[in-house]
């Protein structure tokens, strides 16, 4: 009643059988829309409230049975903005409600004097413009007096300025229209957004059209339009064409326009188009036609008009369409046909028997007679079937060889006995093959002939018999098939028993002989096993070879240079001996003696005529050291830099991995004496471009020296030895057949087989064996608990962590991809500050001296160490671990000095440290300090972070021992405590066993699985 009397009800449209009537609500931005139905006695309204008929249907139905009071209300309160509270009402109080059960009081004689009811407050107009296949939009602001102004700001600030408009007598402010929003204003103002006039939100027309249809006054260039939120779109229609039918998607025939991409004009409305990846944007795909020949007629009945109908209405005004047919059931349908020894199988899932239908690529094909109701489900397990028990996928054909044929037709049996006896016929053959050798010299080869006739008959009459390619053989044999395929057709049985005792020699050497089926020198040693087996001559050359079978028990002395300085210790010379054995005998070697044992001094007693050395570049100077100590009347040339040239008249030319990748080209196309590939696990990945470019050097003997020949895999060695010896281990993929995969998965006797396979050519020998003289190495763990903040910061990084690798995992990466991303977790048990984001690592310069339970406990053993008189080296992998154990040292008060990738006087560094003065502390990254250093001032060396691989942590831990060392070395491990560096020391163990394999240290290699690596985030 109150509203009633205020005059809030205005706007008022009849529209037939009911009438719209807005309310003024005080306090609310959005002026509630009442829609009334006199005739039906019912109301709506769009205020959301829960109370029903609400105040506004009240007000509205009062304003529609009386007419407007005369007098003038008090003014409506202004809108404000959304959120905003309504402004106190200063007006009087209203009337007290009347006593339960009594009518209302009329109103006062007071309230019916007012004034006349106050004008009609402004309204929106939308007028949209076409410029091209365009539309934009304007929103007008339309005053009682019928004067239009551009509203060129927001709803929500237009009410926010009425609200904040100052009231002060002295200071009116600015003239604004009383102006009350619908929720459709509202919604238009949403999408429209910041850019307001001229805007049209093309991305999201169909919000824009569900808003503007609840909208009076749209006009479209001018006349007056209706906007609907109902889309329209095309229709199809299937008629009579030739022999078959055509399927045509037209046009609705309601639109009479297309006003602007995807908006058409239906009469005097508006629509949205739908469907217009069919249509087009402005119809102009249309019409659509696809014409279905008789044989595609079930497709079109089955597939496309069941899809299409989901989209748009279908009228059928053919007779032509099929029938579909009864529920009967799929099947599948081998077709086989024989040639030679191929059995070829081409299978089909078809309806009906015979075949009504058959299913191609997952669609119907209609064949003849009814068109059959598929049955998904029972296809799907048909086909899994087929796929699980036959390997055949429908609509492929697949042909089996030899062998694979007859295990086809033993599964076929199971499948469908009728099939089977289709394909049975002749497929084997009953002769037995009769193996002979072939061997002149150093060729070798193997022929495998029938003994008999196809039929157990002597052929004879001079006829050639029928042979089995001596690689389809072993192939058979190592794939544990009875059967192999005969050259010209047929099948014969394996010799089985003779390939149990000599297949595995057989495939070596097969593999080994280089294409004029010569057998390279590092094979004699296993052909004369062979002949000596099947009393068969040895090879000739072979008897000069005979110490390498001997364990080198018989190697000749090799005579030393006559320009030696150096005074060799016994192990030393015979690994000179050995070395020169195999250059004389055109043989490479791995020299793969433990770390200071003096490898370099070994080789420059071997190396005889033009030679190139490939190191990493830290040691490049070591090698010029060592020359000019040992051999100082070889002329060396260093071949690195921007302006470098090879000097040929350089007996031992000095160069890097980094410059042989760039300019291997070059450098193969020499005639080198002796290549030597030192610290030669950087070829340990033979796929990277440091090991194809030194597989592509030419010499006569080719060494590796390498302390670690194998540190993760053993495809690592094989790339040694396919570098020193190439064919000795065969093709990489059968290497891991015969060898990586079965001593991986602990294949008894494989590892003590490899290790007498590569035992000529491969000398391991470590320092408590060789050097007794050497003082004793201990180990020791270090362990610090992480304080609480530690902790904490851990504990969610572990979280973290685990997510990533879990997914990573899942996704299919590789266990060695997945182990990268523990990388933060390591970080974070060793040093707050090495984890971006955290406080530490975000605290700049700061976080240098943010102390650490690691880096505390270093500094207390280090303290510790320097004040009884000892020098310590400490590693870590990690520069910036580094950076952040300086100034505690400083603030110690302990000398020290440092190495690592930036250092350029890496001579000067090592010399300050060595001498009696220098440092007592230095501290290293592990990778700069890991290889080429001679560190013997030091005793105590500490590993700050547990890498992955111990290799590398026993090549840092042997700078200091090493030759020349006469104090006891104690290697100290730092490691957190309940933290993934525990889990580190087990793996380390692991990948250990895995070099132990081949180089005689072990029998078993242990691969790191997917479950090992989710265990170290436990």
């Amino acid at each position: 009643m109150k509203l009633a009397r205020e005059g809030a009800a205005f706007g008022r449209e009849d529209r037939g059988e009911s009438v719209v009537i807005r309310i003024k609500a005080a306090g609310q931005p959005v002026a509630p829309t009442v829609t009334l139905y006199p005739a039906d006695a019912e109301w709506t309204c769009d205020c959301g409230g829960k109370v029903d008929p609400c105040a506004h249907a009240v007000a509205a139905a009062i304003s529609l049975s009386q007419p407007p009071a005369p007098a003038q209300p008090p003014a409506p309160a202004q809108p404000v903005a959304p959120g905003q509270p309504a402004a106190p009402d200063q007006r009087a109080a209203p009337a007290q409600p009347p006593a339960p059960g009594q009518p209302p009081a009329p109103a006062s004689p007071t309230a019916q004097a007012q004034p006349s009811a106050p004008a009609e407050p402004a309204r929106l107009r939308y007028r949209l413009r076409r410029k091209g296949l365009v539309l934009s939009l304007e929103r007008m602001i339309v005053h009682a007096s019928g004067a239009e102004e551009p509203l060129r700001v927001s709803l929500a600030s237009l009410a926010g300025r009425v609200t904040r408009a100052p009231t002060s007598p002295d200071r009116p402010g600015p003239k604004l229209p009383e102006l009350y929003p619908t929720h459709e204003d509202l919604a238009v103002d949403r999408l429209v957004g910041t850019k307001q006039h001229g805007y049209f939100p093309s991305d999201r027309q169909p919000e824009l059209f569900a808003a503007l249809a609840g909208v009076a006054d749209v006009k479209l260039d001018g006349a007056p339009v209706r906007v609907s939120s109902e889309a329209i779109g095309p229709r199809a229609t299937v008629r009579d064409h030739d022999d078959g039918v055509a399927l045509v998607v037209e046009r609705d025939p309601r639109i009479d326009e297309v006003i602007a991409s995807g908006v058409v004009r239906c009469g005097g409305t508006l629509h949205l188009l739908r469907e217009m990846d069919l249509t087009g944007p402005k119809l102009d795909r249309l019409p659509l036609r696809r014409v279905f020949p008789r044989g595609d007629l079930g497709k079109l009945v089955t597939q496309v008009l069941p899809e299409l109908t989901k989209r748009v209405p279908v009228t059928v005004q053919s007779q032509r369409l099929p029938r579909p047919g009864g529920a009967s059931r799929p099947r599948i349908l081998l077709e086989l046909s024989q040639k030679d020894h191929t059995l070829s199988v081409v299978p089909s899932l078809v309806y009906g028997d015979p075949p009504e239908a058959r299913i191609e690529n997952g669609r119907l094909v209609h064949l003849s007679g009814p068109v059959p109701v598929r049955d998904e489900a029972a296809e799907r397990v048909l086909l899994v079937r087929l796929r699980d028990e036959l390997h055949l996928i429908p609509g492929r054909r697949v042909d089996f060889d030899g062998a694979e044929a007859v295990r086809f037709a033993t599964r076929l049996e199971a499948w469908d006995a009728r099939a089977f006896a289709e394909a049975r016929g002749e497929l084997f053959g009953r002769a037995e093959l009769v193996p002979r050798f072939v061997i002149d010299d150093r060729t070798f080869d193997v022929d495998f002939e029938l003994a008999t006739g196809r039929d157990g008959d002597d052929e004879g009459g001079g006829a050639p018999r029928k042979r089995a390619d001596a690689a389809a053989v072993i192939r058979a044999w190592q794939d544990g098939l009875p059967l192999v395929p005969l050259l010209g057709g047929g099948w014969a049985p394996l010799p089985a028993a003779w390939l149990e005792k000599y297949g595995a020699r057989v495939a070596d050497l097969l593999a080994a002989r280089r294409d004029d089926k010569e057998v390279p020198p590092a094979a004699l040693p296993a052909l004369a096993a062979l002949c000596d087996e099947i009393e068969h001559p040895r090879p000739s050359g072979f008897d000069k070879l005979m110490p390498l079978l001997d364990g080198f028990a018989s190697l000749p002395e090799a005579p030393l240079p006559a320009d030696l300085t150096a005074t060799l210790r016994p192990y030393q010379r015979r690994g000179v001996d050995w070395l020169s054995f195999l250059r004389d005998a055109g043989l490479g070697a791995v020299l793969a003696d433990d770390m200071g044992l003096g490898k370099t001094l070994q080789t420059l007693c071997a190396v005889r005529g033009r030679t190139l050395v490939v190191c990493p570049r830290s040691v490049v100077h070591n090698w010029a050291d060592e020359i000019r100590r040992f051999r100082p009347a070889l002329r060396f040339a260093i071949y690195h830099g921007a302006r470098r040239a090879l000097d040929p008249a350089a007996d031992i030319t000095l160069t890097t991995y980094a410059v042989l990748r760039n300019d291997v080209e070059l450098l193969a196309a020499q005639a080198w004496d002796v290549v030597v590939l030192d610290e030669a696990q950087a070829i340990k990945n033979p796929d990277s471009q440091a090991a194809r470019a030194a597989f592509a050097l030419r010499a006569e003997l080719r060494v590796a020296l390498s302390g670690t020949p194998v540190e993760n895999r053993l495809d690592e060695l094989w790339s040694l030895l396919h570098f020193t010896n190439r064919g000795l281990l065969g093709g990489r993929s059968a290497f891991q057949d015969r060898y990586g995969r079965p001593i991986a998965e602990g294949a008894a006797g494989v590892a003590a087989e490899l290790r007498q396979k590569i035992r000529p050519f491969v000398l391991r020998r470590l320092k408590r064996e060789v050097a007794p003289e050497l003082p004793p190495r201990s180990e020791m763990v270090l362990y610090c608990e992480l304080e609480e903040p530690e902790r904490e910061l851990y504990e969610a990084v572990r979280a973290a962590t685990r997510k990533d690798v879990v997914a990573r995992l899942a996704e299919g990466a590789s266990v060695m991809a997945a182990l990268e991303a523990l990388l933060r977790l390591r970080q974070a048990a060793c040093h707050p500050a090495l984890i971006p984001g955290s406080s530490a690592g975000d605290a700049g310069p700061a976080s240098r001296t943010t102390p650490s339970s690691k880096v505390m406990r270093l500094l207390e053993a280090l303290e510790e160490c320097v004040a009884d008189g000892h020098k310590a080296l400490v590693f870590s992998q990690w520069t910036s671990l580094l950076d952040l154990v300086e100034p505690h040292l400083t603030a110690a008060g302990i000398p020290f000095n440092r190495l690592d990738g930036s250092t350029r006087d890496r001579a000067g560094v090592v010399g300050a440290f060595q001498s009696a003065g220098g440092p007592p502390v230095m501290l290293i990254s592990l990778k700069a300090g890991g290889t080429g250093l001679n560190l013997t001032a030091a005793d105590h060396v500490f590993l700050l972070d547990p890498w992955w691989n111990p290799a590398v942590e026993d090549q840092a831990a042997d700078r200091a021992h090493r030759i020349g060392q006469h104090r006891p070395v104690m290697v100290h491990r730092l490691v957190a405590k309940d933290t993934v560096e525990e889990g580190i020391l087990a793996l380390q163990e692991r990948k250990r066993a895995i070099a132990g394999a081949a180089l005689g240290e072990a029998d078993r290699a242990v691969a790191l699985t997917r479950e090992d690596l989710l265990a170290l985030l436990q």
